[in-house]
């Protein structure tokens, strides 16, 4: 069925009161934040509340003077915001489908465009992939998140799950992973005769190779990284 009344529409596409949880998905593309208190996002990914809830970017100085350099020197990275109040907050990001993890005092590492939001009480530090600096306009910035509280993240489509086995290593496009288990650090690599197939010097030439014991979730998209210059 395509064609609606205005009753109708409202029926199926309303939000769901009895829901209250913390982060709840309203559809699979936005997420609702049952706030009271303070939660970490992207910036740029509200989309509506309702309640007294206030905004701010992360200050230049909230995560200590090294993030600060590591975004001063390479004009880009993971811009987040604080949301602070009462009421329901909604957030999504171009209508990526969104996937909640709660963390039971385990560690994630996200790409950067790919975090939408986190709890407060989750330890968080962002890192510049600077093997890969050279070979990727401004590099690669990452998020890992450790500790207690939930996390939703986002991808392209379905997001498919590799898991990487001692002396079976996992090789990705960087532009399509989207998080990977904490234990394991990525190394990055140029297939020179790949790239000299395709005939460009950049994209699926540089690749990802996780080694050890955990997992890789990847989407169906390559996803170019860009500034974030976002607001909410």
């Amino acid at each position: 069925m395509s064609n609606y009344t205005i009753k109708e529409f409202i029926e199926k596409t309303r939000q769901d009161e009895r829901e209250n949880d913390y982060f709840e998905l309203e559809t699979e593309r936005i997420l609702e934040v049952n706030l009271d208190g303070m939660v970490w996002a992207k910036t740029g990914s509200m989309i509506s509340y309702t309640g007294q809830i206030k905004f701010a970017r992360e200050g230049v100085m909230e995560h200590g003077l090294g993030t600060m350099f590591k975004k001063a020197l390479t004009g880009e990275g993971t811009s987040l915001m604080k949301a602070n109040g009462q009421g329901r907050l909604y957030l999504a990001d171009q209508g990526k489908k969104i996937t909640i993890f709660e963390l039971n005092d385990e560690t994630i590492t996200v790409n950067g465009n790919d975090l939408l939001a986190f709890e407060p009480g989750i330890e968080w530090e962002i890192k510049l992939m600077r093997k890969v600096a050279g070979m990727m306009a401004g590099g690669l910035f990452n998020v890992t998140l450790k500790g207690r509280g939930r996390v939703a993240i986002t991808s392209h489509y379905e997001p498919l799950t590799l898991l990487v086995k001692p002396g079976q290593p996992v090789i990705t496009d960087p532009n399509a992973t989207v998080a990977w288990s904490g234990n394991l650090t990525p190394e990055f690599r140029t297939d020179v005769s790949f790239r000299t197939f395709i005939g460009r010097g950049s994209g699926e030439s540089i690749q990802m190779e996780f080694q050890g014991d955990g997992f890789v979730i990847v989407q169906p998209f390559e996803e170019v990284y860009t500034v974030s210059n976002g607001s909410s």
